[in-house]
């Protein structure tokens, strides 16, 4: 079957892979569409440092059921579905916990382990969603977006709240969707304009621009002076780790979804003066997958706004080159396999 490798950092060729054997459990999935997530430009930069070479990427997956062999499941071939990418080894502190989305030794799909970017691969069904009446293009932007819900659920997000989220990439797209979702006033921050438009077809009540506006008087004066009850980080930059910190109210929640891959300097004061909870957001959960499926079968999010380009798998190559030539260029690239 054809597969997508990048063989090294700054190469990508297509070849050839084995047809995948389904094991006890598992399912066998004709691969359909895959989004391109920031991750995959990394690994084709070499600047992912939990992968090694060769691999096949892609996680963000549409994919139509081929074969089940368990009579009992609901899954039938013929289903489009998408599916979770991670994996869980059940005893890390973090799987004790019932929190398997933090599991110490995860392996998402085309990081620390080959990606869906070939014909077909072979999943557990339990990894498997089912999602009548998205399209293609919807189920690739499932697992992104259940990044940005786990974000908010771990900020426990509710309609009282105002939420400001800082950063409308991808992730933050997600996170501004999911407040929105849960009718939390939602003020979205970035310092792209086109991002900030889409943020608001996505739910946001607010934009700043944070280059042209004044972030603190803007977030005082849509607050009443309170400050955001929950700043969601999603940018990875230490200036924005430190603003969730001096802008959220005082026993707000602050949650991080980017990495800086600088030091951060805090003025740990507010920390206590606030009394703030101060949360990581890791991966994504079965309930933040079903509530983005649920979100998009509303047709509440702007699928097109959102979606760079499509390509077909012959041209995936050269879309990685032009992407990593001008990353601010586009926002989803999603590839068509079959």
């Amino acid at each position: 079957m054809k597969a997508l490798f990048i063989p090294k950092p700054g190469e990508v060729a297509v070849g050839t892979a084995a047809e995948p054997a389904p094991k006890p459990g598992e399912v066998l999935l004709r691969v359909r569409m895959i989004g391109l997530c920031g991750s995959d430009l990394n690994t084709y930069r070499g600047k992912n440092p939990m992968v090694s070479f060769p691999r096949i990427p892609g996680h963000e997956i549409a994919a139509t059921v081929e074969e089940v062999k368990d009579a009992a499941s609901p899954l039938r071939a013929g289903m489009t579905v998408t599916l979770s990418p991670y994996t869980s080894c059940g005893v890390c502190a973090s799987c004790l916990r019932g929190r398997f989305n933090a599991c110490k030794s995860n392996q998402t799909l085309g990081v620390q382990r080959d990606g869906a970017l070939t014909d077909y691969i072979s999943i557990p069904a339990p990894k498997i969603f089912i999602a009548e009446g998205l399209a293609l293009e919807e189920l690739c932007l499932v697992e992104p977006l259940t990044v940005g819900f786990h974000a908010v659920a771990r900020g426990r997000v509710t309609e009282k709240d105002k939420v400001a989220i800082f950063g409308c990439g991808g992730i933050g797209l997600g996170a501004v969707a999911a407040s929105a979702f849960r009718h939390a006033q939602t003020i979205a921050i970035d310092i792209d304009d086109a991002k900030l438009r889409i943020a608001r077809e996505a739910g946001a009540a607010h934009t700043i621009n944070a280059s042209t506006e004044p972030l603190h008087e803007k977030l005082q004066e849509l607050t009443g002076g309170h400050g955001p009850d929950v700043a969601i980080e999603a940018v990875g930059i230490p200036a924005t780790f430190t603003e969730c910190v001096e802008e959220v109210a005082f026993t707000g929640r602050v949650v991080y979804i980017g990495y800086a891959k600088d030091l951060v300097t805090y003025e740990t004061r507010l920390f206590v003066q606030k009394e703030l909870d101060i949360l990581g957001s890791r991966n994504a959960t079965p309930d933040d997958f079903a509530d983005v499926i649920r979100m998009l079968q509303q047709h509440s999010f702007p699928v097109e706004s959102a979606i760079s380009m499509v390509v077909p798998f012959e041209e995936a190559p050269s879309a990685f080159t032009s992407w990593s030539a001008n990353p601010a260029a586009f926002s989803k690239i999603m590839v068509r396999v079959n």
